[in-house]
């Protein structure tokens, strides 16, 4: 898909890879941005920029763990721009927590990990599939391939991410539906400043190099025009699922020595 003349809806779109692919597709000539964020006045800064660069844009404060109020986002970029051709569904949250996770972490990450991407299916399917074109992109993480040692509600969340991007394609890509999967490693975040000294942040900033959310945000708009359903920002991640996927014993082996490193074995 082009996102020349397209209409964009990013969640989590007030700061980091959110915020990043918002100003992304305005340069890249979107004729449209809504940015969507808990912070409604960090959504309006980066708005703000987008009509810097000439682009129709409008902030919204979302939870996206609640389906009403993202239909309510769908709804309200549809009034001010007249349907919306791509949702890059962003938001996600990490705990830092295994098998003392409580029964709220697991519910808050599958309402944002996984939950958001379903609701944002459900307001923006219709309009997509009654014009025979539109794209979602998820924020899925290589967590969502791979695993996340340390936080184990993450890692599972992130999983039923990838499988919802995986299923929405199998059933609407032959109806002009576009989906990419974001899978990215370390990402220089407040997501991995906040575990600043947690086992999460040191196995991610010790895995590889930490791009910056720009450098992210490129390749989004890069994948949306290649129409790329994998989008691989840190390419070696595709080498470690193929092992995952074709020696998983080596593979199971090598991540429990990187968790033994890190302290996070019991």
């Amino acid at each position: 898909m082009d996102i020349e003349g397209a209409t964009v809806v990013v969640t989590g779109g007030g700061n980091g890879i959110g915020a990043a692919v918002a100003r992304s597709v305005a340069r890249a000539g979107a004729s449209a941005v809504l940015v969507a964020d808990l912070d409604e006045p960090a959504a309006d800064s980066v708005a703000d920029e987008s009509r810097d660069l000439g682009v129709d844009a409008l902030a919204r404060r979302v939870d996206v763990g609640v389906a009403a109020e993202v239909t309510a986002m769908v709804a309200a970029a549809d009034d001010a721009f007249g349907r919306v051709d791509v949702v890059v569904s962003n938001a996600g949250i990490g705990t830092g927590a295994g098998l003392d996770a409580t029964p709220e972490d697991w519910d808050r990450s599958w309402r944002i990990n996984v939950l958001a991407h379903v609701h944002a299916a459900q307001a923006a399917l219709p309009g997509m599939l009654e014009r025979g074109t539109g794209a979602f992109v998820h924020t899925c993480s290589a967590a969502g391939l791979l695993t996340m040692v340390g936080d184990a509600p993450y890692s599972v969340t992130k999983h039923g991410a990838v499988a919802f991007a995986e299923w929405l394609s199998v059933t609407y890509g032959d109806r002009g539906i576009q989906v990419g999967a974001l899978c990215p490693q370390g990402v220089e975040t407040a997501l991995l400043r906040d575990g600043s000294g947690s086992v999460p942040e040191q196995v991610v900033r010790g895995s590889g190099a930490v791009l910056t959310p720009e450098q992210v945000a490129d390749e989004v708009v890069e994948a949306i025009a290649d129409g790329r359903f994998l989008i691989l920002p840190h390419p070696e991640v595709a080498d470690y699922l193929r092992t995952k996927a074709t020696e998983p014993e080596r593979w199971l082996g090598a991540m429990r020595s990187i968790a033994a490193r890190a302290g996070a074995t019991g």
